[in-house]
């Protein structure tokens, strides 16, 4: 079976924050485990990683119920219905009317509607722009994650390296 739908994209997501929400917890619980046994004495250290564990938690939460609910599609449709303005601007510059079916009643803007043109419904137009959006932050996401593993590297490859202006008995 291939992987590639919207089930398994929302299944990778889930599976993603329960291993995170699980990470969470880890810390949180290494940490209060260390304090308890004595084998960390700073609670400033110990706050901060519990405190990185529940935001980690939180996050993990959130994007969990993002990815089981997944209403998308319900919320556009919600800011088409409550907002003239974007809606009149939507049909005026995609050329359509309507979101998932054209009413000849209501008010278009268009100018498919003037020319006598058979107008589109714009769900399926407003989806093509989003996913050409989402494809273009997609790639500087892709872009700016691996230079940063290419720093990691770079300052891997040469953590130790010497300065030769610097004084050499420093380094001894």
């Amino acid at each position: 079976m291939v992987c590639g739908g919207f089930a398994c994209s929302k299944n990778c997501l889930c599976a993603l924050n329960l291993l995170y929400t699980l990470v969470s917890l880890l810390l949180i619980g290494i940490a209060a485990w260390g304090i308890g046994f004595g084998l960390i004495s700073s609670l400033r250290v110990v706050g901060v990683v519990i405190a990185v564990g529940i935001f980690l938690f939180l996050i993990a939460l959130v994007g969990l119920i993002g990815a089981v609910k997944h209403h998308q599609g319900q919320l556009l449709e919600v800011g088409w219905n409550n907002t003239a303005s974007a809606r009149n601007d939507i049909q005026r510059n995609l050329n359509c009317c309507g979101f998932r079916s054209v009413n000849p009643n209501d008010t278009c803007l268009a100018s498919c509607v003037k020319s006598d043109h058979s107008c589109s419904p714009c769900a399926p137009i407003i989806g093509e722009y989003a996913g050409e959006v989402l494809r273009f932050v997609g790639g500087i996401g892709l872009f700016f994650s691996f230079t940063e593993i290419l720093g990691v590297w770079l300052t891997y490859r040469y953590r130790n390296q010497k300065d030769p202006r610097a004084n050499p008995s420093a380094f001894l």
